[in-house]
């Protein structure tokens, strides 16, 4: 697989941060964390490509960071631009941060509210990119996180790292913890408890080298194709197995499949392994609001289960409907295309089966993407059990997060 995303922008962040050289192998070949490396190097940090997939970044250490020149791009990553907005926030300096069109489009306010309540300027149209960030002396806030959202705690620690005292995030729900586990892999110290995660500002990180584990929301799309396909068998090595990203093979339990874990180390707080997943039954699926938080990168794919046939009913899902796209609407319209019943809920959908096809299977289509790289992957796994062929519009998106997706399925299913 390829890189974990969520860990490679977090382990760039932070070694820019940190003393000295770090050297990251494993890091993320797509578009989004190459944005986060040139919003770095917009801030004088020194990064060098050794071969494909290891880089080593010049840490300039905490609060010596330069002003940028120009504008610092965030392409398409709500990650990097919400990360780079706290990682900034501190400086006294301004930055101006944009991006494209889909991301501009993309909600704000969550992360320059508490931002700003820890002493920043922050301009933005109508709480969204661009975001104009005019640093100052920051001081700690106990924050509490109205909507589950890792990029959020994220910034926020990352403004704390520059502030005077304790920063404090309380999230409603548990959401992935990369950034908690990087911080003291960087030798921070971070106090985490349930729910609750606490950092020192002005605490000294120290420079490391890492490995990247393998990224698991895009092993999500070989595991689920290989739940709903008859006779399939897939083994995935070397995934990030982090408890808060891994909610997606209890699902694949409850669907029918035979899921098998070994856990093979640990880097870095980071535990990886091995997943085998075998064809076994199907059965209908029923996502739950309380299951959310920890399946949000996977639900696209979950929802293409419904295209062997089985009921997915998805709830809680509101957030879908601000990322790179409205997922929601994406992916009815999607599955409608390729010949599957499908049904917009105000905060989820419902997909159940086919619409005219034979063991309601879908018939195939050209469903649109949307210029969503998450769309373009899940058609492609629904488009697998398809009658006959399909086409998905906007396909080159994958790029985003995943360039070498649709060269892998040539060779899995050839």
């Amino acid at each position: 697989m390829p890189g974990d995303k969520s860990i490679s922008h977090r382990y760039a962040l932070l070694a820019a941060l940190a003393e000295g050289p770090s050297k990251l192998t494993g890091f993320a070949p797509g578009a989004d964390c190459q944005s986060t490396l040139a919003c770095l190097t917009g801030v004088g940090v020194e990064i060098a490509d050794e071969t494909p997939g290891t880089i080593t970044l010049l840490g300039r250490g905490l609060r010596r960071l330069r002003s940028p020149t120009a504008p610092l791009d965030a392409g398409n990553s709500g990650t990097t631009m919400r990360l780079m907005a706290g990682m900034l926030a501190g400086y006294p300096f301004s930055t101006t941060i944009v991006g494209d069109g889909s991301l501009s489009r993309r909600p704000m306010r969550r992360v320059i509210a508490p931002l700003q309540e820890m002493g920043a300027s922050i301009e933005a149209k109508d709480g969204h990119a661009p975001l104009t960030i005019r640093g100052t002396r920051l001081h700690g806030i106990s924050h509490v996180s109205e909507t589950p959202s890792a990029q959020v705690k994220s910034a926020v620690l990352l403004a704390g790292l520059h502030a005077e005292g304790v920063t404090r995030v309380t999230e409603p729900a548990v959401t992935r913890d990369h950034t908690e586990r990087a911080l003291a892999a960087f030798g921070g110290c971070v106090e985490v408890e349930p729910r609750v995660v606490s950092v020192i500002g002005g605490q000294t990180l120290n420079a490391q080298s890492l490995a990247v584990p393998g990224d698991f929301s895009s092993a999500a799309f070989w595991l689920v194709a290989a739940a709903m396909v008859p006779g399939s068998r897939i083994e995935v090595d070397n995934v990030g197995l982090n408890p808060t990203r891994t909610a997606l093979l209890d699902v694949l339990r409850r669907f029918g499949a035979r899921v098998t874990v070994s856990v093979t180390g640990d880097e870095a707080g980071e535990p990886r392994g091995t997943v085998r997943v075998e064809f076994e039954a199907t059965s209908s699926i029923d996502i739950a609001p309380s299951e959310v938080p920890g399946l949000i990168d996977e639900l696209p794919v979950i929802a293409a289960l419904g295209a062997c046939g089985a009921e997915v009913t998805i709830r809680g899902a509101a957030e879908l409907r601000v990322k790179e796209s409205d997922r929601i609407a994406t992916l009815v319209a999607g599955f409608r295309a390729l010949g599957l019943n499908a049904d917009e809920l105000p905060d989820g959908l419902i997909v159940s089966g086919s619409r005219g096809g034979s063991e309601r299977r879908p018939r195939g289509g050209e469903p649109d993407a949307a210029g969503d790289h998450r769309m373009a992957m899940a058609f492609a796994v629904a488009g697998l059990v398809a009658e006959g062929p399909s086409t998905i519009t906007g396909a080159d998106s994958v790029g985003i997060s995943y360039p070498g997706f649709f060269e892998t399925l040539n060779r899995l299913v050839s």
